[in-house]
Formats: C-alpha cells, structure tokens, sequence
C-alpha cells in the first residue's frame, strides 16, 4: 500500500511540473493581454464579445483594456501587459504607425504579439507573429464594384461624398484606396467631398450636415467607411429633407443589424460585410504561438456583399 501512494505521489508531481492536468490538458491558463479600440460602434461591440467569449476561463486568463480610440492609452495598456508578463499580447490597434518601440519592448520580453482587425506599419515584420482580420482594400473595392454596377445607364457626373473613418487608421486608408482604385477608372464618378466621421454615429452626422451645406442636392453617393456614420449620415439627410437611399445612394461597410434594418426600409442601398466573429480563430491562433507552434502570417476572414433586395430575409439570421 505504501509503494502505490508513493507512485501515486510521484505522478502528481510529475503532472505538476509538466504543466499538465492527468488528463493532458493544460492546467495553466494561457494569460492574454487585449487592448481593444474602443466601442465606437455596433461592429467593435460585436468583435469584443466575440474575443472575451472565445478567451473565456478555464483556458485562458483575459487581461482586457478598452483604449477608447486612443494610441496613448493602448500604448500604455501594452507596456502593462509587459510589466505583468502575461503569456501573449493581442491588440488591435488605433492607427497603423507609431508602434515600433512598444513592440520591441514586447519582443525583447518574449512575448508574442497577435495583431487582430488593424495591422501595422514597422520596419521588421517580426514583431508581431500573425495578424487576423479582413481586407480593407478588398472591402473598398468591394464597394466600388456595387456602385459601378448599380451605376450602369446613369450619365455622370455622378457626385460621391465619402465619410472616411479615423484618420491614420489602417480600414479608413485601406478602403479608400480601394474604393478609388475602382471609381478612378470611371470618369462618370467624382468625390467631391471626404472627411472623416471618426466610425461614430454622431461624428457621421455631423459630417453629414456639413456636406449637406456646402454641396446642397448635389450629391448622388454617399460612401462611408463604416455602417454607424451611414447610419448618423442617414439621419442628416432625412432632416434636410430628402430621401436617403433615393436622393443620396449610400454603400457603406461592416454588415451589423442596424445596416439590414436600414435597408429593410429603403434608406440604405449596400453594405459590405466586414466579419468581427472571429474570436475562435483568435483563441487558436493564441494557442498555437503560446506553444511555439508555426502560425500563417496573415490570416484573412470570410465575407461578403449584401444589397437591400436581400435585407428582410437576411436581418433573422445576422448575429452582430
């Protein structure tokens, strides 16, 4: 009897040391330090619920900081993870430039950083080990594409108005871009108006207004960078008067409720889906680098187009 509780004994701690649960599983939580954006909008809420749902106890441990659209406050929300030395550091971050020096600090420390929705611009890629979320360019183009066709036996101009998100930030360049990329290849379509909205239903109002002002009637299009400010930019024009989704076509990007329910009733044309549930994928990818295992660099999410034709069959099933 003696030599069994000895042996019994001796595996426990072998389990202990090992890290590891009689079952094989992991007995220690993986400790995650997230910085997000902030809760500028239906699709940020949606993409932090999908994260702190995914990197939820017993497997992980999840440090969270709400950097409310501030790089100071993101910055020194990363230099705490550093200090507490958690396993992993995933953020997704303001603007694309300006985190070199946090980054090596993060390096330097050995802990893995997962870029998650917004990428980066460093001088060594290394710095971060994977990146996951959409492709911004590919979004604008997406919507350049719906207006080209739905633009089809319209004789120019055509006067777009554009709400970009906030500036410096990677969607509100990227999607820029490839909006334009499309339009600038048709000489009936001109943006004679382009500001940002800041991805906030109150600041895509307000910018609204303003275009309203200084353009008058003259504007076919309204492009935004984001559902919320087409959702605000909607209010502006109804309160001038004229008919959104009529007067003012309007695409803007994300896909949340608040879009197909806009839709639904006539004051929105398209949206582009953006996916912010990918907090699973996260949780793998914060698995595989905190064991050491290869992960792809980037890893894209699937999405889609969705017209107002669509939106009463499509708002049941949307989760976000």
């Amino acid at each position: 009897m003696r030599k069994i509780v000895m042996m019994c004994a001796a595996m426990l701690a072998l389990s202990a040391c090992s890290g590891s649960a009689p079952d094989g599983s992991a007995s220690k939580p993986i400790t995650v330090g997230f910085s997000q954006v902030g809760a500028e909008s239906e699709w940020r809420s949606a993409n932090t619920a999908s994260v702190k749902a995914a990197l939820a106890p017993p497997e992980f441990r999840l440090k969270f900081s709400d950097a409310q659209q501030k790089q100071e406050n993101q910055i020194k929300a990363l230099r705490s993870f550093i200090a507490q030395r958690v396993d992993v550091i995933a953020f997704s971050p303001v603007v694309e430039s300006g985190w070199e020096t946090v980054l090596r600090e993060a390096s330097a420390a050995r802990i893995p950083v997962v870029l998650t929705d917004r990428a980066v611009k460093v001088s060594d890629d290394s710095l971060y080990a994977t990146f996951i979320g959409s492709d911004f360019v590919e979004e604008g183009r997406k919507a350049g594409r719906w207006l080209v066709e739905d633009s089809k036996g319209k004789a120019g101009p055509i006067r777009i108005v554009e709400l970009q998100g906030t500036v410096g930030s990677a969607p509100a360049i990227d999607r820029m871009k490839g909006f334009r990329e499309i339009i600038d290849a048709d000489k009936r379509f001109a943006v004679v108006r382009s500001q940002s909205g800041d991805f906030t239903r109150a600041k895509g109002k307000e910018v609204m207004e303003a275009f309203l002002k200084s353009q008058g009637r003259d504007i076919d299009v309204l492009f935004a960078h984001n559902d919320d400010m087409a959702i605000g930019a909607i209010q502006a024009i109804e309160e001038a008067g004229l008919k959104p989704g009529q007067d003012i076509r309007i695409v803007s990007i994300d896909g949340v409720r608040g879009a197909f329910e806009a839709m639904k009733a006539g004051k929105l044309n398209a949206t582009i889906e953006c996916n912010p549930l990918f907090g699973e994928q996260l949780a793998q990818l914060i698995r595989d680098v905190s064991a050491g295992r290869p992960v792809p660099k980037r890893v894209e999410v699937e999405e889609g187009v969705f017209t107002a034709d669509q939106a009463a069959a499509e708002l049941p099933k949307r989760k976000y």
